[in-house]
């Protein structure tokens, strides 16, 4: 796309300005377009010819042109784009509030042809609403065509939708009002400057091509106002604010209506012409299109009957039109109908001061055409519920300022009215009753709102040189946990290579001596430092990658994965619910006991409950034993939260036990055991202070099954320890039979299996005839791949050897990875399974699934997750980054 090659070269302010004058263009022609194909439709009905030029009698030839017009036209969003029915108005506004709604090419181009074939058969609709779905469809069409965040695709709809208002009244002002007013409420200036030029760019389009469109031409001096006129005015605007929300609630009851017979959309919508189609027969008036009917009324010539029957006819016909879910709006037919009333009170102004005819009324009274005009912007602010663009559209139409001050006091009183009895817009009223609820836009003090890449991003970045060899790449992937890497050339930031590609490059068996320049995919996406989380997610989940370099020109600055986004999200939920009441204080040490500090480190054992106490004791104290660590067991006992730790009244029973069991444990494997008590209103915020306070190196903590706290993975403790915890923490789930003969270990050879490895000298300990499986499971079936792990396998089995147990190594190929491990575990009837994660790897159920919540779920085995500590994966990444420079 030429939009695409020029984004290098383009600001942002630039891109915008050259966006919506493209918008403005495009929607201007849509417009043009879709007038000329109404005004054509319309001729040949009036004409009363179709289109093979069949001569046809006024009886049958209007009913039958109002039945298959509408059929065509509600077939062809039926089967095409449901999201094309109505106006489009309420479509465009819940794809600025962020629904979920289709605004695309294919939903342009449909509600283009659908409404011609709608307004050309008669139905009592406008198309001024559609011009505004269509135009910001097709700029929905063009955020696609050059990918961008929500906030700016937002930005290019809004443009679109002005554009198309401004387009069908050839009213550039009111376009910006209504989008301001009605769609979005709220905007940025580059927003507002987009909307502006769009809008305008699109009037202009329009008036160049479309002519004059509902556009009236009115002389100053048949235009005026006069204090006796008030009364009038003011009895005009609480007629329009009654009927309009009258027309409101009947546009609902006639949507009921339809709903009760099993009919679909070309039935209902044809069966609404033919009714149309009949009317017409009897009331000729009832069959002219809106604006022929609008400039007849505002004249002031006609009778008050003939206006009468125009209104009531008018008013029910656009009622039974929109009611059928045909394409078309409301906008022209709310004018039409305002003008016909603004023509009835003026007449009873004439009457009331002529004496009913007994002289001749005032001189200075103002005409018929000032009453309609009034009549016009008071019914359509009652209606749609925007009285600035109400009094703007109809100011615009003339170019009358005499018209601004009656406008004014019809609109406002109408307006105030209409709010009061029909309750809020109609366009969000029509989406709630389509099941859609608009969710408030997010405010300025979401801290997510204000997240930007440099927030988010490791600034560590593991790269590789394009000039390395495959088998280079290979073992740069074996020593790291990540599953891409960056490629520089002399600094420069020029691909990006993923597990993926190395895949591909293995099945297709490339001859030669590849460097990692040919491989890897070239000029990947970035952004920049200032990119917004938003922009950030949208490119990631619209391209379908999981990381994303951030550069400053072309120098890499920084790396961003789905699991950065995954630990922002983690820091900022911190594992703890927002209670109300009294906030949680710091704990209280009830009782504590201190051993002599001659460990090599500290095990956090939290002790909680007799029965599951000795367990977790049994597999603490063996890695304290192996790795010359002191016990550190913490029982905690909460309070309410009205009541400080310190003056809350604690009863020891449970404590005592706990002791008990400690004590004989530490004593018979000579191990310094530090025991304490402590009194708080949280325990998870309490592991953590305890962890700060005594310099804790390891934490073991226990898990069962399920938690029932809603949003929680492991429960709260477990949780907040996962997330915040800065020393590895290890879970572990009990199994049935709770030995510990037989251990089965998935790898992938990163620095998370590898902690765990850490933790098996101690853990076969528990055991008598250890027998270890390592297994490895890969989803593709290539040898070379496999190759590559069964010599990995062996490079984490070598250190092994010297235990006192049975080490065996397998490769399985199965895509659902926690599935072949449950199977495996079943058929080595293994006792214990041990899996290393990392913290969102653990806690990332959401987007990737969780492989290790899935084993334990699925197995009877005792599983056993470490998550090692961030400043681990650090120091992990730091060293794989030294080896690869000594690759290069």
């Amino acid at each position: 796309m030429l939009l695409k090659r020029l984004e290098p070269f383009l600001s942002r302010k630039r891109a915008a300005i050259l966006e919506a004058c493209i918008i403005g263009v495009v929607s201007g022609l849509a417009a043009v377009f879709l007038k000329q194909g109404v005004e054509w439709l319309t001729l040949q009905r009036s004409s009363l010819a179709l289109p093979l030029g069949l001569a046809l009698p006024l009886w049958l030839a209007l009913p039958l042109i109002g039945l298959l017009g509408g059929w065509l036209s509600g077939g062809l969003v039926e089967r095409l784009a449901p999201e094309a029915a109505g106006s489009g108005i309420p479509q465009v506004k819940a794809a600025l509030g962020f629904a979920p709604m289709a605004l695309n090419l294919r939903v342009a181009l449909v509600k283009l042809a659908s409404t011609m074939l709608a307004l050309g058969s008669g139905l009592s609709l406008g198309r001024q609403g559609p011009t505004v779905q269509i135009g910001a469809a097709l700029a929905a069409q063009l955020s696609r065509w050059v990918p961008t965040s929500p906030e700016y695709r937002r930005q290019l709809i809004s443009a679109g939708a002005a554009a198309g208002l401004a387009a069908g009244f050839n009213a550039p002002i009111s376009g910006i009002l209504f989008v301001v007013e009605e769609l979005l409420q709220d905007f940025s200036g580059l927003t507002l400057g987009s909307a502006i030029l769009a809008s305008f760019i699109g009037a202009v389009v329009s008036r160049l091509l479309g002519g004059q469109g509902l556009n009236l031409v009115i002389d100053a001096p048949s235009v005026g106002l006069s204090v006796r006129d008030l009364p009038f005015l003011i009895v005009l605007g609480v007629l329009a604010g009654f009927l309009g929300a009258g027309f409101s609630r009947g546009i609902f009851a006639s949507l009921k209506f339809f709903r009760r017979f099993k009919l679909g959309l070309a039935q209902r919508v044809g069966l609404a012409g033919l009714i149309t189609g009949v009317v017409g027969i009897f009331l000729p008036i009832a069959a002219a299109d809106n604006t022929g009917l609008q400039e007849f009324l505002v004249t002031g010539a006609a009778s008050w009957q003939l206006i009468a029957i125009a209104f009531i006819s008018k008013f029910l016909l656009t009622l039974l039109a929109y009611g059928s879910g045909a394409a078309g709006g409301i906008f022209a037919p709310s004018l039409v109908l305002g003008s016909a009333l603004g023509c009835l009170v003026s007449f009873v102004a004439q009457a009331t001061y002529s004496g009913f005819g007994a002289w001749a009324p005032p001189a200075d009274l103002a005409s018929t055409t000032t009453y309609a005009l009034t009549g016009m912007g008071a019914f359509f602010s009652a209606v749609t519920g925007v009285p600035i663009t109400a009094i703007v559209i109809v100011f615009e139409m003339t170019a009358s300022f005499n018209l601004v001050l009656p406008l004014m006091i019809g609109s406002g009183i109408a307006y105030l009215i209409a709010d009061r009895v029909a309750n809020g817009s109609i366009y969000s009223r029509l989406l709630v009753w389509q099941g859609i609820h608009l969710e408030p836009v997010p405010q300025a003090n979401n801290p997510w709102a204000n997240l930007k890449a440099a927030d988010l991003m490791q600034r560590r970045v593991e790269t590789l040189s394009s000039q390395i060899s495959l088998p280079e790449v290979v073992q740069a992937f074996s020593r790291s946990h990540h599953r891409g890497f960056p490629v520089l050339d002399s600094g420069r930031l020029v691909g990006i290579v993923t597990q993926t590609d190395l895949s591909e490059v293995a099945a297709s068996s490339s001859e030669g001596n590849p460097k990692l320049a040919d491989v890897m995919t070239p000029n990947p996406v970035s952004v920049g430092p200032e990119a917004s989380l938003t922009h950030v997610l949208y490119l990631l989940n619209r391209l379908k990658i999981s990381r994303l370099p951030v550069v400053e020109g072309t120098k890499l600055v920084g790396i961003i994965t789905r699991a950065d986004i995954i630990r922002a999200e983690s820091d900022q939920v911190s594992g703890q619910l927002i209670e109300p009441g009294p906030q949680a204080q710091p704990s209280y040490v009830v009782y504590q006991r201190r051993a002599p500090a001659i460990g090599q480190g500290r095990l956090l054992l939290p002790l909680s409950d007799p029965k599951t106490a000795p367990l977790l004791l049994k597999i603490g104290g063996a890695i304290a034993k192996d790795k010359h660590y002191e016990l550190e067991c913490v029982h905690i006992i909460q309070v309410p939260r009205s009541i400080p730790p310190a003056e809350a009244a604690v009863n020891l029973k449970y404590s005592e036990p706990l002791e008990q069991l400690a004590t004989a444990y530490a004593q018979r494997n000579g191990l310094p055991l530090h025991f304490q008590v402590r009194a708080a209103h949280e325990v998870g915020r309490t592991l953590l202070e305890v962890i700060k306070e005594r310099h804790i190196d390891l934490v073991l903590a226990g898990w069962h099954r399920q938690p029932t706290t809603p949003g929680r993975i492991m429960g709260v403790v477990v949780d907040t320890l996962i997330r915040q915890a800065p020393c590895p923490v290890i879970v572990v789930r009990p199994g049935q039979d709770l030995q510990f003969d037989r251990w089965l270990i998935p790898t992938a050879g990163g620095p998370n299996s590898q902690a765990a490895l850490q933790l098996l000298p101690g853990l076969v300990s528990l055991g008598e005839a250890t027998d270890v499986r390592l297994c490895c499971v890969t989803k593709r079936a290539s040898d070379q791949l496999q190759i590559h792990e069964e010599q990995l396998l062996v490079e984490l089995a070598t250190p092994l050897r010297s235990l006192r147990c049975s080490v065996k190594c397998l490769v399985v190929q199965q895509e659902e990875i926690a599935g072949a491990i449950v199977k495996l575990a079943q058929q080595y009837q293994s006792d214990a399974i041990l899996v290393g994660a990392s913290r969102e790897g653990l806690l990332s159920q959401v987007l990737k699934g969780n492989i290790p919540l899935e084993i334990a779920d699925k197995t009877n085995a005792t599983v056993v997750l470490v998550r090692q500590s961030a400043s681990s994966e650090s120091s992990e990444s730091a060293a794989s980054q030294k080896s690869f420079q000594h690759l290069h």
